[in-house]
């Protein structure tokens, strides 16, 4: 009985952490799309600060991969 409720529990760790990880990557799918779609907008109307849209983008886009990539180790490391 007690080795069952251990094997119940650690199959629901790994499926709660294969949902942390997917939802991590589609807000990250979600968040840099929501940028790049924002920076090619304000490029379109004020095309002489495009380097400077661009490397904020490029920034921002760094910062949100950098987070879904610490939701997924997190997610890993439970396992």
């Amino acid at each position: 009985m007690m080795i069952s409720t251990l094997l119940a529990a650690a199959g629901l760790a790994q499926l709660g952490c294969g949902l942390g990880a997917g939802i991590a990557v589609i807000g990250a799918g979600l968040g840099i799309g929501k940028i790049g779609g924002s920076a090619m907008d304000a490029i379109a109307r004020q095309p002489e600060a495009s380097s400077r849209i661009m490397t904020n983008m490029i920034l921002t886009s760094a910062f949100v991969e950098g987070c879904a990539l610490f939701a997924i180790a997190a997610c890993a490391f439970i396992i």
